[in-house]
């Protein structure tokens, strides 16, 4: 979805997990680069929004988020996996990441590969992952 309509749905979600979780500072979290992302978002069968992620045009992915009660639960490869599809549907040869280092294991199984050393972005430790589409889509 565009971000006319996911803004609503993704930005509390995203303040609750990066700026208040993780201590990012809001004007970080939100940036001028959402209206031109494509958007997915989960919502539980109460309506609730459990979790959301963003494909840039240039094939990064990001902005991977998901509610604390849902992480663990198979929601955040949900995003992920629609997330590349529409990669893969507009034609990208790749996607890309900067993983949050802990969340490496979750982007190994989905096929990612890390790259590069570990450098610190918004106060925390990540690293740059690659997936090509051909293999995988």
């Amino acid at each position: 979805m565009d971000w006319c309509e996911a803004a609503p749905l993704a930005t509390p979600l995203r303040h609750r997990v990066f700026v208040v979780e993780q201590g990012v500072p809001p004007e970080l979290e939100m940036d001028a680069l959402d209206s031109s992302c494509r958007h997915a978002v989960v919502r539980n069968a109460a309506g609730d929004v459990i979790a959301t992620g963003r494909l840039l045009p240039d094939g990064h992915i990001g902005r991977m988020a998901v509610a604390a009660a849902w992480r663990k639960r198979g929601v955040g490869g949900v995003v992920l996996e629609a997330l590349v599809a529409e990669a893969a549907a507009r034609g990208m040869g790749e996607v890309v990441l900067n993983a949050q280092v802990h969340a490496e294991p979750f982007y190994r199984r989905h096929g990612f590969a890390a790259e590069g050393e570990i450098f610190m972005e918004a106060g925390i430790a990540h690293r740059a992952m690659r997936r090509p589409l051909s293999a995988r889509a």
